[in-house]
């Protein structure tokens, strides 16, 4: 799959334009790749065997331009190399192809559905996933799988990709404060997983909840106190009539 014509002396990414200074269309581009990336820094917060990147060029040649998505995924990758991060995606270097490719299309088409699935498709690219909130008629989210060579188009929304383990799809939620259609991940059952401000919310409703039962159970701690406050004065009242009447209540049998 990284069988290029290449040359014998290649540049390091450190000598690789990190941008091709072309500013993105919408600031879905942005926000969209941003929320799945979010999701995955949680769940897979303990792994360091992958590089999800927003933006950033994938350099397969280097006498040609780098092919910039608006996100991709690799996995079994060095997450960090150093506290400098990567300036870009160099394929020699890196010897692993995006296992999974986003592009968010905008009001300016950039030929999503022609010429950038042939070159994800060229590229060995397995997932190539492309969002369009705009269309009417066909659905907003395309998952193209690589299946001996070429893509196919898969069914469904999420649609499950068992070389990851997780799903994709998109559904209305609310994420930066809006409200809209946006893209998640999924589980192999089809349920979400939650946004970073989701499970915020979520610990604190639970945080919540068990202070309330731990008053709960104060609560019912010092009704217990006082049923026993009333028997132990009860007892007494009794034991005090007992002695009135000259019988001594420590000697009953």
């Amino acid at each position: 799959m990284l069988n290029y014509n290449l040359p014998r002396h290649l540049p390091s990414a450190e000598e690789l334009p990190d941008s091709d200074e072309t500013p993105v269309d919408n600031e879905l581009q942005e926000l969209i790749p941003g929320l799945l990336k979010a999701i995955l820094l949680i769940l897979w917060a303990e792994r360091m065997d992958w590089l999800f990147a927003i933006d950033m060029g994938i350099y397969y040649h280097p006498d040609k331009p780098p092919i910039v998505p608006d996100g991709f995924l690799s996995l079994g990758v060095e997450r960090f190399y150093d506290e400098e991060l990567r300036p870009s995606y160099v394929l020699w270097d890196e010897n692993v192809v995006p296992i999974f490719v986003l592009e968010v299309v905008s009001q300016n088409y950039r030929k999503e559905y022609t010429t950038k699935l042939d070159e994800y498709e060229a590229l060995g690219v397995l997932y190539y996933v492309i969002y369009s909130s705009r269309r009417r008629r066909k659905p907003h989210l395309e998952v193209h799988k690589l299946v001996n060579g070429k893509y196919e188009l898969q069914e469904g929304n999420p649609v499950w990709l068992p070389e990851i383990g997780l799903g994709i799809g998109c559904e209305r939620g609310n994420y930066c404060g809006v409200t809209r259609e946006w893209m998640y991940w999924y589980d192999e059952q089809g349920q979400r997983y939650l946004t970073p401000a989701e499970q915020v919310k979520q610990e604190v409703q639970r945080a919540q909840q068990e202070a309330q039962r731990a008053q709960q159970e104060a609560q019912r701690a010092q009704q217990e106190a006082q049923r026993a406050d009333v028997a132990e004065q009860r007892v007494q009242q009794l034991a005090e009539q007992l002695r009135a009447l000259g019988i001594d209540p420590d000697n009953l049998v």
